[in-house]
C-alpha cells in the first residue's frame, strides 16, 4: 500500500519549505541580527565590562545638540562644548555661532550666548580656573572657481609719526592707476610712523606704520579683479591724512581664498557661566594652540591670520593679570595646531603632531624651545616628520618622569598616507631621541588619547584616511600601559569619529567622547558627510572592580601651594596605594596639551590622607586640578578639586 502523507503534515512540510526558502533569502540579515543581539548582549555582562569597560550613549535633548569643535573640562565639574558656527557655512553667514555648557553628573545641559565665531580656536586653562578661548573664524575657504569676487591683501601705510589711525570693517580703496574701488572685511588699527633722529647729523628718518587687511571688490565679476601693484586711496581722508595714509595692493584676483582668522580673545568664566571679552591678540590666529606657562601666562603660537596665511613665527604671550598680550621675542615658525607642551626647566617641547596647514618642509621637526634665548634643539628619531599631521600627544604618566608619546598621524594635507606606530621619547636623557612603541589598532589619522587615574592611556577612534574617506572610520580603542610599554584592546567604541572630534576625562573617571566631521557619508564618496552629534561616555574596567575608594573634600576646592600640604578625609586610607594630581583637559583638532597627571607623595594620618604637592612650577603649572587616589586593585576615588596658585619660583617670560 502506497504511503500518503495526512493532510497536517503535508501542511508542516509546505510551512518549512517556505521558511527555509525566506531564510536563504534573508539568511545574512537573520545572520546580522542575531550577531548583533549577541554582541549586544556580550557586552552588558558584567565579566566582560570588568575586563573591557563599557560604552553608553548621552542623552542630550535635540535643542542642544551641536557640531562639537572644542570641549573642555571646567573646575564646577561640567564641560564647555564649542562649535561657533560648527564647520557650517550657512551658519557662519547667519552668524549662529553655538555654545553648550553640560553638566555630567546631572546630565543637564544650558546654551551660553557666544559673542563670535570661536570656531578652530585655541584654548587653554587660566590660573584663576577661567577657560581663555582666542582666535577663530574671520571667513570661510572658498575654492577656486567658487571666489565670486576679486579679493586680496592690502598693506595700508601711514606715515604720519603723531597719531594711530584706525578704520572699521567696509573701508574702501580706490587704485589711483586702475580706478576698482574695493573694501575691507575687518577693522584695522594701523600704528603711527617712525621718526629716528640721527644724532650725528641730526638728519629725520621716518619709516610709516603699516598694517594688513583683506579686501574685496564691490561686486562679482572678473572685470573687478586687477593685474598689478597699485597705491590706493582711503575714502573718506581729507588733507593731511589723504596724504599720510593710503593702501598698496599686488593682484587682486579670483584666487582660492583660505580660512582666515581673527584676533578676538575670550575668557570664559565657569562660576558665572558666560564669556568675558578680553584685549585682542596682537595676530588673527584660526588652527592656533595656546600653551600655559609656568608662571601662569600663556603661549599663543601659529595659525592662519587674517588674510589666510600661517602666521610666520610672530608668537606672543598673554598676561591674565593685565588682560593683555604682548609679542614674545622667541620667533619660531609652527605648522597649525602644534603640540606644544610646558616641560621640565620652563622650555617648551614641540612632539611634531600637528593639524593641518603649513609647507610640508618647514616647521615640522620635533624639539626643545628655549622661550628666553630661541635657542631650538632638535629632536632625532621620529623618522619623517610629514607624517606627524593629525596625530595624537600625551605627556604620559607620571608627568615627573617626562615621557612624550606620538600616536599614528598621516601625511601633510589630503594625502592618503597614514601610520599606526607610536613613538616615545624621554626628556630625561642626556641626549633625548625618539624611540617606536607598540603599534596602535591600526594606521589612523585623529586618534583621540585621555590618561587615566591609573596611569593608563585610552585611545580611541580616528581613521584610515583623510576625514574617514572611503568609509575609513575605526571602531577601535586600546589602553596602554607606560610602565609596561603594552597595549591591550579594550570595548570598541560606538560610533565612527575622525576630525573635529576628541576625549575628555571626567571627575568621575569616566571619558566623554564628542565629534566627528566625515568628508563622505559612503565608501564611494558620493555622499557628503553629516557632523557627528553624538556624545559618548566610557566607564573604564577599573570602575567594574568592585567599591571606589573616597576622599571626603570641603564644598569649596582648597588652595594648595606648591611644596605644600593638604588633608583629606578617607577610611579607604590603608588601601591607598597611588595619588594623582590631574589637570583638566582642553582639546580640540587631535590637541590637549593641557592634559598631564602628576604623581602626589602622601602620608597615611588618624583619619585619611595627607597629600604633598611637588615645588617645581614647569611640573605643576598653576589652575586647578583633581586629585584622585587609586587602591590597591587599581580602582580610582572620584577626584576632589584643589586650586594650584602661581608659585615665587616660576619664571616669566617676556
Amino acid at each position: 500500500m502506497k504511503y500518503r502523507p495526512s493532510r497536517r503534515a503535508r501542511r508542516i512540510a509546505v510551512t518549512t519549505v517556505v521558511v527555509l526558502a525566506l531564510a536563504g533569502m534573508n539568511g545574512p540579515a537573520l545572520y546580522r541580527f542575531g550577531s548583533e543581539t549577541y554582541h549586544d548582549y556580550k557586552i552588558n555582562q558584567p565579566e566582560y565590562k570588568a575586563a573591557n569597560g563599557h560604552w553608553k550613549v548621552v542623552d542630550v535633548p535635540e535643542e542642544h545638540r551641536i557640531n562639537t569643535i572644542h570641549a573642555a573640562l571646567l573646575h564646577t565639574g561640567k564641560v564647555l562644548l564649542i562649535a561657533g558656527s560648527g564647520n557650517d557655512a550657512q551658519q557662519f553667514e547667519a552668524k549662529t555661532f553655538r555654545t553648550v555648557l553640560w553638566d555630567p553628573e546631572e546630565n543637564t545641559f544650558e546654551d551660553v550666548p557666544t559673542p563670535n565665531d570661536l570656531f578652530c580656536a585655541g584654548h587653554t586653562q587660566l590660573p584663576d580656573g577661567k577657560l581663555l578661548v582666542a582666535g577663530g573664524t574671520q571667513r570661510y575657504e572658498t575654492l577656486e572657481g567658487d571666489v565670486e569676487k576679486a579679493g586680496g591683501l592690502m598693506i595700508v601705510y601711514n606715515e604720519n609719526p603723531d597719531k594711530p589711525k584706525t578704520f572699521p570693517a567696509g573701508t574702501r580703496f580706490t587704485g589711483r592707476s586702475n580706478g576698482r574701488t574695493f573694501a575691507s572685511n575687518a577693522p584695522i588699527v594701523v600704528p603711527r610712523a617712525k621718526k629716528r633722529v640721527d644724532p650725528v647729523t641730526g638728519e629725520v628718518t621716518v619709516t610709516a606704520g603699516s598694517a594688513r587687511v583683506y579686501v574685496e571688490a564691490l561686486k562679482k565679476g572678473r572685470k573687478h579683479q586687477t593685474g598689478t601693484q597699485d597705491q590706493y586711496r582711503i575714502h573718506g581722508l581729507r588733507g593731511e591724512d589723504g596724504r599720510n595714509l593710503y593702501g598698496i595692493a599686488q593682484k587682486l584676483s579670483f584666487d582660492k581664498k583660505d580660512f582666515q582668522g581673527i584676533k578676538d580673545a575670550y575668557e570664559f568664566d565657569p562660576v558665572a557661566e558666560r564669556y568675558v571679552k578680553v584685549d585682542p591678540m596682537m595676530e588673527a590666529r584660526w588652527y592656533p594652540t595656546l600653551t600655559t606657562l609656568e608662571d601662569g601666562s600663556v603661549l599663543s603660537v601659529s595659525g592662519l591670520d587674517e588674510i589666510g596665511q600661517v602666521v610666520p613665527g610672530k608668537n606672543e604671550i598673554y598676561d591674565p593679570k593685565t588682560r593683555k598680550w604682548s609679542y614674545t621675542s622667541a620667533k619660531r615658525f609652527f605648522p597649525t595646531y602644534p603640540a606644544l607642551f610646558l616641560a621640565d626647566d620652563g622650555k617648551i617641547f614641540y612632539t611634531g603632531s600637528n593639524a593641518g596647514y603649513g609647507p610640508a618642509d618647514e616647521g615640522r621637526t620635533p624639539g626643545i624651545w628655549d622661550l628666553e634665548t630661541n635657542e631650538f634643539r632638535e629632536v632625532p628619531g621620529i623618522g619623517d616628520p610629514k607624517i606627524l599631521e593629525t596625530s595624537m600627544s600625551v605627556l604620559l604618566p607620571p608627568a615627573q618622569e617626562q615621557r612624550y608619546m606620538v600616536l599614528g598621524g598621516g601625511g601633510v594635507g589630503e594625502s592618503r598616507e597614514v601610520t599606526a606606530r607610536t613613538r616615545i621619547v624621554d626628556l630625561t636623557e642626556e641626549n633625548p631621541r625618539f624611540t617606536d612603541g607598540p603599534d596602535l589598532y591600526a594606521p589612523v589619522r585623529y586618534p583621540s588619547s585621555v590618561i587615566l587615574p591609573d596611569d593608563t592611556v585610552l585611545t580611541t577612534n580616528g581613521s584610515g584616511d583623510y576625514r574617514g574617506r572611503s568609509d575609513s572610520n575605526v571602531l577601535k580603542a586600546e589602553l596602554y600601559d607606560p610602565k609596561a610599554d603594552t597595549t591591550r584592546p579594550v570595548a570598541d567604541p560606538l560610533v565612527g569619529r575622525n576630525y573635529h572630534s576628541g576625549a575628555l576625562l571626567l571627575p568621575d573617571g569616566r571619558v566623554m567622547t564628542f565629534g566627528s566631521d566625515s568628508l563622505f557619508a559612503d565608501a564611494a564618496n558620493t555622499k557628503p558627510g553629516d557632523f557627528e552629534q553624538q556624545i559618548d561616555l566610557y566607564s573604564p574596567p577599573y570602575l567594574f572592580q568592585g567599591d571606589r575608594p573616597e576622599l571626603r573634600g570641603t564644598d569649596e576646592p582648597k588652595t594648595v601651594e606648591l611644596g605644600g600640604t593638604v588633608t583629606y578625609a578617607s577610611k579607604d586610607a590603608a588601601r591607598i596605594r597611588t595619588a594623582r594630581l590631574i589637570r583638566p583637559g582642553s582639546f580640540t583638532h587631535v590637541t590637549n596639551v593641557e592634559q598631564r597627571s602628576v604623581a602626589v607623595e602622601f602620608e597615611r594620618t588618624e583619619d585619611g590622607l595627607a597629600f604633598t604637592l611637588p615645588d617645581d612650577p614647569s611640573l605643576v603649572p598653576p589652575g586647578y586640578y583633581m586629585l584622585t587616589v587609586v587602591d590597591d586593585k587599581g580602582v580610582p576615588s572620584e577626584a576632589v578639586w584643589l586650586k594650584v596658585p602661581v608659585s615665587p619660583k616660576a619664571k616669566s617670560v617676556g
